[in-house]
């Protein structure tokens, strides 16, 4: 994937889950594989989140803390925000 692509990834992303279309851990999860290209061994590494902490996001089996996305997307350069919700 080169880096016009990863951005073109990086915005569907986004905007699926902005739509309501992804869940957070299929967010994570699409991320990790799709983008990062790693197992969840290395991405929990990679991000400072347990293994079973990340099995359970990808899986919307947890409750993430801001603190906990927030890490996850950082590496990938995208950030947590609030958005108006459409009337």
């Amino acid at each position: 994937m080169d880096i016009e692509e990863r951005d073109a990834f990086y915005d569907e992303v986004v905007e699926k889950v902005n739509s309501g279309e992804w869940t957070w851990g299929e967010a994570i999860r699409r991320l990790r594989v799709d983008v990062a290209k790693v197992n969840q061994a290395k991405f929990s590494r990679m991000t400072k989140v347990s293994v079973r902490t990340l099995r359970k996001l990808e899986h919307d089996e947890a409750n993430p803390t801001m603190e906990t996305l927030t890490s996850i997307f950082k590496i990938f350069g995208l950030q947590l925000g609030l958005k108006r919700k459409s009337s």
